[in-house]
């Protein structure tokens, strides 16, 4: 009888990445479709990966300890303990030496990368220049408002949640903050069913058109520190703090510039990869998944 070769650990840890990178899922749990595919990926990664590991750029590469244990604590923090950790590790046929493994070999790789993007040619003034005029319109910020809201939701299941419960409750919350504002950080935490009570309801500086139609009119109504009356949604009841406004502006040149170069160089950086990968010739025997 013909043995099936399995993969090695290195390949296996390939498959992986790559199954979850397309798909969210384990090798183990693709359909067969699915699985194929993520093999074909997985193939043409891990032969890239080889090519990369043989350039002469990569005989100087070397991952320290500290370097290995913080990528593979990275992994580990994914997990509630150590046991599911494990369980998953052997359910994909690693074990904990055999991903350190994959791990120094994943790092070795980025490095190298990372050495090559240095190459790319710096992005200067007048490329900044060239860019900002060709795309002006990018530069063009609308008003945006800083906001904070206060949410209970609808949920008849709930005595507490029935409609008119929320609404009294959210009523309250507002009458409250319309005597004292300074207090919407405090009420948020305790009274606020989003996630955002934990940071005093902050939603973020938004534009309009960002936030549920029904409270963008009221937002952009308010003045700085005004609180909003409530405000029901398609999921229950808010009560909006505005707490600056920055108006409607065109950013420029000057204050454009860094941004572009930040763009700019992280473009020229994977263009400058792109074209060193394509360089590298094929390796013989490649690895076969």
């Amino acid at each position: 009888m013909t043995k099936v070769k399995q993969p090695a650990p290195l390949e296996t840890y390939t498959l992986l990445k790559t199954a979850l990178s397309l798909f969210k899922k384990s090798p183990a749990d693709l359909a067969e479709d699915e699985l194929k595919r993520a093999k074909l990926q997985a193939l043409n990664e891990f032969n890239i990966e080889n090519r990369v590991l043989n350039a002469p750029e990569a005989a100087a590469v070397f991952i320290t300890e500290q370097e290995l244990q913080l990528a593979f604590q990275e992994i580990r923090d994914r997990y509630d303990d150590e046991d599911a950790f494990f369980s998953d590790l052997k359910k994909n046929q690693l074990n904990k030496a055999s991903l350190q493994v994959a791990l120094q070999r994943e790092c070795r790789v980025n490095t190298v990368l990372e050495l090559i993007a240095t190459r790319a040619p710096e992005i200067s003034d007048v490329d900044c220049a060239i860019y900002y005029h060709l795309h002006a319109e990018q530069f063009n910020l609308p008003e945006r408002r800083e906001v904070c809201h206060i949410f209970v939701s609808i949920n008849p299941d709930y005595p507490e949640n029935t409609y008119e419960m929320a609404l009294m409750r959210a009523e309250e919350i507002a009458e409250k903050l319309h005597k004292k504002p300074h207090k919407f950080a405090e009420l948020a935490l305790r009274h606020s069913e989003c996630p955002t009570a934990l940071q005093g309801g902050v939603l973020g500086t938004v534009a309009r058109g960002k936030l549920y139609p029904e409270l963008d009119p009221v937002l952009f109504r308010l003045k700085p520190g005004q609180v909003s009356e409530v405000v029901k949604s398609e999921i229950g009841f808010h009560v909006l703090l505005c707490k600056s406004i920055q108006k409607a502006e065109t950013l420029s040149l000057i204050k454009a510039t860094p941004k572009i170069r930040q763009l700019m160089q992280k473009r020229a950086k994977r263009i400058y990869q792109r074209a060193w990968l394509a360089s590298l010739p094929n390796i013989d025997g490649d690895s076969r998944l």
